[in-house]
This record gives C-alpha cells, structure tokens and sequence, in this order.
C-alpha cells in the first residue's frame, strides 16, 4: 500500500514512513492510492473474528489492509498489547448501548483519559515506539489540542523511549478537568504549551512548523493530530466494530452520528464507507462553531477568524477550520489534486472561503457519500443532557449531547440504526452537567483531586518563532 498527497506531491511513500512525518511535502494529508474492499465474505468473517477473538484482532485485520511494512506477527502483537480489558476498562472496548428506538451510543470513552482520543492515541504511541526503536530514531511529537488530543497523546506517550511531545492548546479554552489533566502531568519528555488564542491558531502552529521543511527535518518534527493518518485509520476500526454489535446480517445498514470539529472522527467513518461498510449516512453534527454543517447545507466552506470563534459548553468542538476536511474534499472532487491544492492551499488562504455550491459534484457529498448535518446550541445540549438522564438514566457528556440531538433530528428509517459516536466522558464537563443536572456527573475514583495537583504548562504567544525557539531548547 503506498500514500499519495491530497494536493498531488509526486512522492508515494510506505505507511511507516507517513507515520512519523505528520503533513506531505506540499502541506497537503497522506491518504492511501485506493480504499481496500470489504466484500460480503470478509464482513462476515470479521463478525466471528469480533466476537470469537475481540477487537484487537478485528484491530489487526483491518490494519493489515494498510499497513505492510510491518511483520504481521508484530502489527497483531501491537493490536493486542493496545486494546485490553486494563487499559479500556471492558473486554469489549467500545460496547454498544442501546439509548431508544433506532438510536444506539457507542461508548469511546473507556480509555485512560477518558476520551474517544484513546482508541487511537494508545494505538498510535504504541507504534511510535515500535518504530523508532527499528530504526534507532527519536521523535519529537508537536501537537495542537481543543481539549482531549492533547491529554490522549501525553498519557500515550508519556514515559515511550524516544518521544518527546509538545504540546499547544487554547489557553484558558479547556475545561478545568481537561486542563489539569494535561498540565499535571510531570513527566520530563511531556511539554505543555498555553497558547493565547484559540484552538484554530494552536492548528496554524503546527501547520506552520510542519511546512518549514528544513526544521522539521532538523528536529525531527511529527504529529499527533488527526492530519496523521495512522491515527485516522485507528478510528476505522470502530465504524466496522459498532457495525458489528448493531446488525445480525450484512445486507443491514446503519447510520453514524458523529460529534464534529476537526473533520477526523467523521473522516474515519467516511473512509469505512468507501471501504463498503454498509452505511446509509453520516451525519455531521456541530456546536455553535458550525463551519461544517455550513458546507455540508450550502456548499460554502468558510473558516472563521479567531474573534468569531465561539466559546462553548462544548469546547473541544470549539474549531473553525477543519483540518481534516480536505480529504473529504479530495474525495468529492474525484480526487483532483490540482484543484484540491487552488482550493486549500490557495483560495483559502487568501479568501478565507471557498464555494461549491454550484458544482455538480456537492450534491454528490450526500447522494454519493452519505453526508448529512445539523447544529446544536447551549440550550439544546441542557435539554438533551436533563432529558437522557430523566428517560434513560444516562448522563452524557456536552459533545456526545450535540451527537443525540442532531442524530434525533436525523433518524431515518427505524430498520437502520442510528449509532451516536460517545465523545468523553461526562466528568470532563462537569460545570455545564451540573447546570443541567443541579448536580456533578460520576468521577473516576483515579482523577479525585486533579484539578488541585501542581501544573507544568508555559504560556506563550501565537507566535511560531516563539514556538520554535522553544522545541529548539528543549532538544539535545
């Protein structure tokens, strides 16, 4: 399998070697030459291998599909070694939970910080290891994080040989839990960036340094965000396992809600779709920060500046510029990387928008592929957040209730099941659940106290020499 460039960069490059450089050469996303297909009899299959053998090994044959510059026998020894009861909490890793008619949560959140950035941040660190150690390499990981990227890759790599991760977020942006998460963490290869701005000029950060070739190379610049690619293809796998629990036979569809900011988590789902996984939407849902449910109703994708991006009760969604959107857009557009390149790397530079409401190929986002959207406010997390919890007895977190009261919006036929992806747990929220509830959700007996423990976390202009200067005296 070989990776190409969304905006048409001449390289085809092995997995291993996208897995530590994060963006091409051109600024633009690593996605594979082809989408491997999944016929009936492979579907079948994975569904006794998922509940004969358990994720990790439906981990493993869905990864093989990408990954062959890897032995076989270590790619699965990786699998197993990520995805454990002790590390996810449940032998099932991401259960299915059924909410009400035609509508399913399935749970993420299992992991170490509580968040659906596990699934793949564990995966991640685990191979960032393994790689480096074959080839006798360091890394240092430069991130950007709206509040759970940031604390999934810190305990994933924390104490890894060879890793060093630095990481920005929005100073003052986060919740106190997400922040204390992160900033209490002491471990001397762990870096934490307080940026005064919000998270769109944390992503400019790591944009800007991974397009300067030379101190990327230098350094030894990777990433963790979604714009790396094993990481989006971590989160594949949990499209086919949800699938799995939700249906008894392949000819069945489902649809997947999907809380969106930064385009990853749906881009995941997108590519299980191309792949064949029977999925009859995937329906995008945004807080007031609703850049991607414009596009997906007018065909206009206009980011925001930071004066216009809001500050919400969901703030990991709290994100204006998608970063992982161009793949979809590579996608729509037939994979046209000259024209990816004018629209990304150009028009939106330069215009700050880009329209393709008069194309013929928009109208193909839904027919086509499936998409869908809608938006969710404050208020509306309040009313889904009280109602879940006076129905069902459940609690969800600010972003899964977004998912909900969108997927309600969108549910379609009640033979296909409508799966809202859980984003976090609700204790990383707990103000805004309170508000809601009159009371605090449930608190892992492991984070008693996190917030009053000591913090390591310099803050810092958005300023990329400033950025810089810092990576450079922290490296030997």
């Amino acid at each position: 399998m070989k990776y190409l460039s969304t905006r048409g960069h001449a390289d085809r490059k092995r997995f291993c070697e996208i897995l530590l450089e994060g963006l091409a050469p051109d600024g633009g996303l690593y996605l594979p030459e082809h989408y491997p297909q999944v016929d009936d009899a492979t579907l079948t299959r994975w569904r006794s291998v998922y509940h004969e053998q358990g994720y990790a090994e439906l981990a493993f044959e869905i990864l093989s599909l990408y990954i062959d510059d890897i032995p076989a026998a270590d790619l699965q020894a990786l699998c197993h070694k990520t995805y454990t009861a002790e590390v996810f909490g449940t032998g099932e890793i991401v259960p299915l939970r059924h909410l009400e008619d035609g509508l399913w949560l399935e749970a993420l959140s299992n992991g170490p910080t509580l968040a659906f950035k596990d699934m793949a941040m564990q995966l991640l660190g685990n191979l960032f290891e393994y790689e480096l150690a074959r080839r006798g390499e360091e890394l240092n990981i430069f991130g950007a994080t709206s509040g759970d990227t940031g604390s999934a890759a810190e305990y994933a790599m924390r104490g890894k040989k060879g890793v060093r991760v630095f990481m920005t977020s929005p100073n003052g942006r986060m919740s106190p839990f997400q922040q204390a998460q992160m900033f209490s963490l002491q471990d001397e290869n762990i870096h934490n960036l307080a940026v005064e701005g919000v998270f769109d000029d944390c992503q400019d950060l790591v944009k800007a340094v991974s397009n300067d070739l030379e101190f990327k190379r230098k350094y030894k610049i990777g990433t963790v965000n979604s714009i790396n690619w094993a990481r989006l293809l971590a989160q594949v796998v949990y499209y086919f396992a949800g699938y799995i629990q939700a249906t008894e036979r392949n000819a069945q569809k489902v649809s997947f809600t999907v809380p969106s900011g930064n385009f990853g988590n749906v881009c995941a789902g997108h590519v299980a779709r191309m792949m064949g996984l029977p999925i009859e939407r995937l329906v995008v849902a945004t807080n007031e920060n609703d850049v991607l449910d414009e596009f997906f109703r007018t065909g206009v994708y206009r980011v925001r500046g930071s004066a216009d991006t809001h500050e919400t009760s969901s703030p990991s969604m709290d994100i204006s510029k998608a970063s992982n959107f161009e793949r979809f857009v590579f996608d729509l557009l037939g994979r046209d990387a000259a024209r990816t390149k004018r629209l990304f790397g150009e028009q939106l530079s330069s215009q700050g928008r880009f329209d393709l409401s008069a194309d013929p190929l928009f109208a193909q986002a839904a027919s086509r592929y499936g998409f869908a959207s809608g938006r969710s406010t404050h208020a509306d997390r309040l009313a889904t957040i009280r109602d879940n919890f006076s129905r069902h007895g459940v609690t969800v977190d600010t972003h899964t209730a977004d998912g909900v009261k969108v997927a309600r919006e969108q549910r379609g036929p009640a033979d296909v099941p409508m799966i809202v992806l859980e984003t976090a747990l609700p204790i990383k929220f707990a103000a805004t659940i309170a508000e809601a509830l009159g009371h605090e959700p449930e608190r892992p007996a492991r984070f008693e106290g996190i917030e009053a423990l000591p913090k390591k976390v310099k803050v810092i202009p958005a300023d990329v020499a400033v950025v810089k200067a810092y990576i450079e005296s922290h490296c030997p």
